[in-house]
Parts: structure tokens; C-alpha cells; sequence
């Protein structure tokens, strides 16, 4: 069994493995690459024969999306850690000795990331995770260097450890036995805000989860789906919607979702004033399907619900991030507070 395994969900990114899967081998010292491919349609197979065969690989028998992709991947690899990777990241030279060693140290600690900044703009944060994600009042998320869409320039002010809510699925670096334990990624997200609901189910448990920022990637993100997707929106709003009603407490629930509902519909007219009404159809959509869906979802509500030991963990912020970013103007980190 391998103490690190290196995991790769891929689908269609046959360009990306030939560009970025060379620096994965040779800069992850001893841990095994796995491939995992979602039935790719493009090159990717014959890829990975010809350039690659020693490289394990995991081929799936359609699209599992990223959540139920990286489930079936994961059974088939054995590791002390996991590190769920995406194919549209740069490592760097010895990425993965901060976090094992971090890991390593701390064996109360579930899961952590490195910093990802962004592949494009390479002094800046990337938006999939930058230094650490948490999550507001409301079910928000967000991250230390990023703010909704504004990225900040990476300076150094978040080059120290720290306790976030939620780490990145793009470089997801999490003991197998606490991804099992909390039952892995949720497959009918299918994509999205799984990585986060799977955290917060880890934090609500007593687990902690960090960012080690002494380890550095590159993202290059929206890669399998454009910003301007309409099925991204759909999944983005129904994903958080389901995500909340899985493990908020009921105290909070209760008010959130109305609260949430507003809001929504309000973003759903933004984006009519943009010119994009099938993103704003797909958040409509995102509700009824959530309406529709939440009764399922009942069970593991109970469960998490049950198996929390603490309703207020590290990451949360009892304030909401909107009211912070449009009604204070505090667009960085720094300025929220706590």
C-alpha cells in the first residue's frame, strides 16, 4: 500500500495530461499517479498508453461527474492519503512534502491543500480555492484571497497555516481513512461544491482541516465547464442548496433558506439584466430541483446532524459575505474580520 496516492480524475483533457502530467511524475517523489478516466471521447486513453504506460490507470465506464467519479476511482487505490487532483493543475517542486509532513504531525487533521494561484495570472490567487476556503452565515463560501470574483494578489499575508472550513477538490489532500469514514463525496452533486460538503461534514465531527501554504500549485480552472455555463449554474445553486439543508443545523436552517430563496431569485434578475436567461432559467431550475430532491436526502441530514459535535467550527463566519462585499466594500480577506 502507498502512503501517498496522486489521483487524476480525467475527462476529455487530453491536452492537459500531455502539458501538466510530466511535472505530476517527477515532483511527487514516491507517491503512486493514478489516472482515473471518466470515458473519455477524445485521445486521453491512447495518450496515457503511449506516453505514459506506466502510469496505473482507472478507466470508468461512462461519466461519473467528479463526486461519484473520484468514489469509484478511490476504491480502487490504496493509500494512507489521497490527493484528489485536478488534470487542470501545475504542481511545483516538492509540493507534496508540506502537506504529508503536515499531515504527518497532526493526526487529528482530516484533510489540507496547498495555495493555488492562479495558472493564467501567476502572482494572484486562483478562484477555486486560493489559500484556504470558508463559508458565511447564509452557506456562502469563500476563501482567504478570494473574495466572490475578486482575486487578490498573493503577497505573502497568507503564507501561515491556518484553520479553513473547507479545502479545494482542485488539490484535495485527505486521509483515506477520514474520506471513507465521513462517506466520501456526494454522487448526486455530481459536480460542485462536493469537496465542501464533504468538509463540512469533517468539521462538524471535530475534525480539522488546513491550509498549508508552504505548498504551491497552479490552477487554471473552468476548464470542464465555462463560468458561463448554465448547467454550471444549475449545479452551483442546487449543489449549495443541498449542501446547506444536509448539515446546517435546524436553529439556522430554519431562517437561511427563505433568506436564501430572496436572494436567489434576485440573482436569477441579475443575470436577466446581464442578457443570460438560461443561467438565470437554471437557477429557478437549481430550486425546483432542490424542492424536489430534499426529501432524499432526509437521511443523511439525520445522520450529520446526529454525529456533530460542534455546530460552530473554525471557517464559519457569522456574518454574511454579500452584506461584507457590497454594502462595506471590504474586498479582501483582512477587512472582513471575523
Amino acid at each position: 500500500m502507498s502512503v501517498v496516492a496522486v489521483v487524476i480524475l480525467n475527462f476529455n483533457g487530453e491536452q492537459l495530461l500531455a502539458d501538466l502530467l510530466p511535472k505530476v511524475i517527477a515532483f511527487s517523489d514516491s507517491a503512486e499517479v493514478v489516472v482515473a478516466d471518466n470515458a473519455s471521447t477524445d485521445g486521453s486513453i491512447e495518450l496515457l498508453l503511449r506516453r505514459f504506460p506506466t502510469i496505473k490507470r482507472v478507466e470508468l465506464d461512462k461519466n461519473y461527474g467528479f463526486a461519484e467519479g473520484y468514489n469509484r476511482a478511490l476504491r480502487e487505490v490504496e493509500a494512507d492519503y489521497f490527493v484528489l487532483l485536478n488534470s487542470d493543475v501545475e504542481v511545483t517542486e516538492n509540493w507534496l512534502r508540506p502537506l504529508l509532513a503536515y499531515m504527518e504531525a497532526h493526526p487529528k487533521t482530516a484533510a489540507c491543500q496547498p495555495k493555488l494561484r492562479s495558472y493564467a495570472q501567476r502572482e494572484y490567487f486562483e478562484y477555486a480555492g486560493a489559500c484556504g476556503g470558508f463559508i458565511d452565515s447564509l452557506g456562502y463560501p469563500f476563501c482567504r484571497g478570494r473574495i466572490l470574483n475578486t482575486l487578490e494578489k498573493d503577497e505573502g499575508q497568507f503564507d501561515s497555516v491556518a484553520e479553513i472550513f473547507w479545502a479545494t477538490g482542485a488539490c484535495l489532500f485527505i486521509r483515506s481513512a477520514d474520506f471513507w469514514a465521513a462517506g466520501g463525496l456526494d454522487a448526486r452533486f455530481f459536480a460542485h461544491m462536493e469537496e465542501i460538503d464533504l468538509c463540512w461534514r469533517l468539521k462538524s465531527r471535530g475534525k480539522s482541516i488546513v491550509c498549508v501554504p508552504q505548498s504551491v500549485v497552479y490552477h487554471i480552472g473552468a476548464k470542464t465547464l465555462s463560468a458561463e455555463s448554465p448547467f454550471k449554474t444549475f449545479l452551483n445553486f442546487r449543489n449549495n442548496l443541498l449542501m446547506i439543508y444536509k448539515n446546517m443545523p435546524l436553529k439556522r436552517l430554519w431562517w437561511v433558506l427563505p433568506v436564501r430563496c430572496l436572494l436567489d431569485i434576485m440573482a436569477a434578475l441579475h443575470l436577466l439584466v446581464q442578457r443570460r436567461p438560461n443561467n438565470a432559467a437554471n437557477v429557478l431550475k437549481a430550486w425546483v430541483q432542490f424542492l424536489k430532491q430534499k426529501r432524499n436526502f432526509r437521511p443523511e441530514r439525520a445522520e450529520n446532524l446526529a454525529l456533530t459535535t460542534t455546530q460552530t467550527p473554525v471557517g464559519l463566519l457569522r456574518k454574511s459575505i454579500l452584506v461584507e462585499y457590497y454594502f462595506k466594500a471590504h474586498k479582501t480577506f483582512a477587512s472582513i474580520g471575523s
